[in-house]
């Protein structure tokens, strides 16, 4: 992934864990939970991290005031001016049919191909669903197995449940209680 170079962050905590936020110039460019898979380390920590954001900086002032409410039940849905840019068009493309899955509401893999005119291209969607940079924002979460199981979630099954659970999504008894499922 490719970030604008005036990239800053800060960290936020969440009922889920903290968040390790970045906004562009142009907007929210990630939200990862601490530790994620695919978050970009050497830009969040270290000698190359991006610089520390002003403690006022508008966007991730915000976002970390909305991702406290939507957590908390009190919000629907964002309202953030959001930085896509960083990935590749394919990607841009799945990130905002993500955007387009409405709260409560779940998709397979392979239904999201389709909708993207690609019904063949499941593994890449896949991918590109997991190299999500707005998590929480950008709804990966809301993306399942063909078969409705959770699967994939670069910030964790159990937030991925979590999540699911907050929004009222349907889940099926075994991927809402894996510990019951029958052989």
């Amino acid at each position: 992934m490719q970030f604008h170079s005036f990239t800053v962050q800060a960290r936020a905590d969440t009922p889920l864990g903290p968040v390790r936020l970045a906004a562009s110039p142009n907007g929210l460019s990630g939200v990862w939970f601490e530790g994620q898979r695919h978050e970009p380390s050497a830009h969040l920590y270290g000698s190359e991290a991006w610089a520390l954001a002003p403690g006022d900086h508008p966007v991730l002032q915000e976002v970390a005031h909305q991702l406290q409410q939507y957590l908390g039940g009190q919000r629907q849905h964002f309202d953030l001016p959001l930085d896509l840019s960083g990935g590749t068009a394919f990607q841009q493309s799945v990130w905002r049919a993500l955007l387009q899955i409405g709260r409560g509401q779940t998709i397979s893999y392979g239904m999201l191909g389709r909708q993207l005119g690609n019904p063949s291209a499941v593994r890449a969607v896949g991918a590109a669903v997991g190299r999500n940079p707005l998590s929480v924002v950008v709804p990966c979460h809301r993306v399942l197995g063909a078969d409705g199981s959770l699967t994939g979630y670069a910030g964790g099954l159990d937030r991925k449940r979590a999540l699911l659970t907050l929004e009222n999504a349907p889940l099926l008894a075994a991927a809402a209680h894996p510990m019951k499922a029958t052989a």
